[in-house]
């Protein structure tokens, strides 16, 4: 019993620690956003359990294409799961934001975005990048934000609109928040680093 508290405590401190982190540096409204020249979109699978469109993908694309027609952001990174040769997240929101109107030459892929933790490293330690803006949902947002301030990173998040009803996403985010703090603990690096890539010099990279 007085383990399980402390488990629950645990997990309740992480997660109000991540959402605390991330204060005033999530919005909603893209005209109160501030502008910042690159904007990172974490990645999610396209097609969700039933086969159909995952609403997640489906909403980030629609708030990344947003912001880049704002005027918000000039260069989107995109930063996802690309470890089997038949998914390829990075690819997916490529074709969907090309046909959202966003132009192919301010879109730069990075195919090692395997975890949220990596993407923001990265995002930093590939693609050069101190200050840039994170889109997602806002519960992504917060964690990923709280992981770029670990790292000395000036980072905002555009807040996708969320996906009702998905108790087992709440759940893993949970987790995923206590995990946050485990990787940081431990000095985790990213499963890949590479050599540096300038946005909006090459569009593909691949991770080796």
């Amino acid at each position: 019993m007085v383990l399980m508290t402390l488990v629950i405590m645990a997990i309740w401190w992480c997660d109000r620690r991540i959402a605390a982190s991330a204060a005033g540096r999530s919005f909603d409204d893209v005209g109160a956003i501030p502008h910042n020249r690159v904007g990172v979109v974490l990645g999610t699978s396209e097609r969700g359990r039933g086969g159909g469109i995952n609403q997640y993908f489906a909403q980030r694309m629609s708030a990344a294409a947003t912001l880049y027609h704002s005027g918000k952001v000039d260069q989107l990174l995109l930063s996802g799961d690309n470890g089997r040769v038949d998914y390829n997240e990075p690819e997916d929101m490529r074709r969907a934001l090309i046909r959202a109107g966003v132009d192919s030459a301010d879109i730069t892929l990075d195919h090692a975005g395997f975890r949220t933790f990596d993407s923001m490293v990265r995002a930093h330690s590939v693609f050069g990048q101190e200050r840039f803006t994170v889109i997602s949902q806002r519960f992504h947002n917060e964690r990923a934000i709280h992981i770029a301030q670990r790292s000395g990173l000036d980072v905002i998040g555009f807040n996708a609109p969320d996906v009702s009803g998905n108790w087992r996403t709440r759940i893993r985010e949970k987790l995923a928040r206590v995990k946050v703090f485990l990787d940081i603990l431990c000095d985790v690096e990213p499963k890949f680093l590479g050599d540096p890539v300038v946005i909006g010099e090459q569009e593909h990279v691949n991770a080796r």
